[in-house]
């Protein structure tokens, strides 16, 4: 009896901790078993699949084993990232622990890293909210289609200091929840504050962060596998002039926006005032925030200006923090900014390049790439794209981070491109992209979630306008981005176009 109680005990704890951690003591409990049954399935009674090394059948039991813990957010993602290298090793997939580990030592994620850290000194010096602040209160607006159009242009600011999406919607939502506070009850305002929160925290967030290569974690693991597999360099200016046509993406969603909740005209002079109150009551800006705004602009300098001086982009990083944590800079404790560095996130970028590493030295890739390529051979470019794009909002039904959606698809796309006879550059990127406009479901990306805490919006809210503007990325990515790609000489449809970025 007294064995029961105890067990009875220990099972009601768990399950609370698990709670307490805002999780679901069911879907973790189920993801960690399934994760572990699928691992040593594949690993140990699957045959070798005819065309996969043994190499790559232990792969792809790691593969679907991180896929599973990610899904069901079962482990800490961070830790599912450190877990990679030691699973790859321990399965035979590579046979040695660097080279497992080799995500760990890439450019790229010391660049994110850096990024990170920069991040955390502007969030500890108040230095984000005080730009989206200024940027409301010098653009004056007094209607919810002005706060939607200052909260993207407040995105985009955010977007070159702040390197992750959920970090931007976070930042941003005690300010758009100010302003969507002062709103009244009628059904116009509660639309507005719907389009608000849903365009400004998710849909800005994302679309800004495509442009700027260290504002979207998988535009970095894209940059490191084309670095690693093609050994194709793409620079912080290269990355920009590829992707900065999205931003008019953000006109047609704005435009759907509106058509949908009805907010063209709809006043929010409440919501002004609030902004107005948030500024007033913010302290003046300190010697130490100048500080730190100047070394950032020259970091941010080198990273525009690469081509000209030879100085990459994470050396350019790391020596802005080798200026930034000179002896006084500034007052923070490294407490405070070890707090607000988002080491979980790093963590798993690393464990993800690994990754990605692993499925094309193991030919997994190839052998998923060869499953894939029946579905889509025999089409036009267009069509190719189309199939592949839907097929990949399919899947990210499932999945809440970006970072493993792109891990998971990346490398079969690089693979795939030849046997379609597309460019693999453009063709990798176009259908990564449309990843990370997953707008079906809230629990698809982490700033939708972020978004979803205000409270503004049912889940019926944001599928019904959500679905649409999948399609309206869909159509953007064939119609708009495939080809400027051509334009800048990577067109899909071509793949002998020499690469154009030396």
């Amino acid at each position: 009896m007294s064995e029961q109680v105890q067990s009875g005990g220990f099972i009601a704890n768990w399950g609370s901790n698990i709670r307490d951690s805002g999780r679901s003591p069911g879907k973790c409990a189920c993801g960690f078993i399934a994760a572990w049954i699928a691992f040593f399935l594949i690993l140990w009674v699957m045959p070798t699949p005819e065309g996969l090394s043994t190499a790559g059948k232990a792969t792809l039991a790691v593969m679907v084993w991180a896929c599973l813990m990610w899904i069901t957010e079962a482990i800490p993602v961070g830790v599912s990232g450190m877990l990679i290298p030691m699973l790859l090793v321990m399965t035979g997939a590579i046979d040695k622990f660097p080279k497992a580990a080799s995500g760990f030592s890439t450019p790229v994620v010391f660049l994110c890293l850096a990024a990170f850290i920069f991040a955390a000194v502007m969030q500890a010096a108040g230095l984000d909210r005080r730009i989206a602040l200024g940027m409301l209160h010098k653009l004056k607006v007094r209607t919810v289609n002005g706060v939607i159009w200052a909260m993207f242009g407040a995105n985009l600011l955010l977007s070159l200091i702040i390197p992750a999406a959920n970090a931007r919607a976070a930042t941003l939502l005690p300010v758009v929840n100010g302003i969507t506070n002062m709103f009244g009850d009628t059904p116009e305002e509660r639309a507005g504050k719907k389009a608000i929160v849903i365009q400004t925290l998710v849909y800005g967030s994302m679309i800004s962060g495509m442009c700027i290569m260290t504002a979207h974690l998988p535009n970095l693991v894209i940059v490191g596998l084309l670095d690693t597999e093609l050994a194709l360099h793409l620079s912080y200016i290269d990355w920009f002039k590829l992707q900065w046509p999205y931003l008019g993406m953000f006109v047609i969603t704005q435009w759907w926006m509106q058509r949908y909740f009805k907010t063209h005209g709809v006043g929010v002079h409440g919501g002004y005032e609030a902004v107005q109150r948030q500024y007033a009551e913010q302290p003046k800006t300190s010697q130490a925030e100048w500080l730190i705004l100047v070394v950032f602009g020259v970091i941010a300098l080198l990273w525009v200006t690469e081509s000209w001086h030879g100085i990459k982009s994470h050396n350019a990083a790391l020596m802005g923090l080798a200026v930034l944590f000179m002896p006084g800079m500034f007052g923070f404790k490294w407490k405070e900014l070890q707090d607000r560095t988002i080491w979980g996130t790093f963590l798993l970028l690393a464990g993800a390049l690994s990754m990605s590493s692993a499925m094309g030295s193991t030919g997994l890739a190839q052998w998923l790439s060869d499953i894939i390529h029946p579905l889509a051979t025999g089409h036009p470019w267009w069509m190719v794209l189309l199939i592949l794009m839907a097929g990949t909002h399919v899947i990210r039904l499932g999945m809440l981070s970006n970072v493993a959606a792109i891990t998971m698809l990346a490398p079969i796309l690089l693979a795939l491109a030849p046997k379609l006879g597309l460019h693999p550059v453009a063709f990798t990127m176009l259908v990564s992209d449309t990843d990370t406009f997953a707008y079906i479901l809230p629990t698809q990306i982490t700033a939708a979630v972020i978004a979803y805490s205000s409270g503004t919006f049912s889940m019926a809210d944001y599928a019904k306008v959500g679905w649409v503007s999948v399609l309206i990325a869909i159509a953007y990515g064939i119609c708009v981005m495939a080809p400027w790609y051509a334009f800048m000489g990577i067109p899909v449809w071509d793949p002998t176009a020499p690469w154009p970025f030396q």
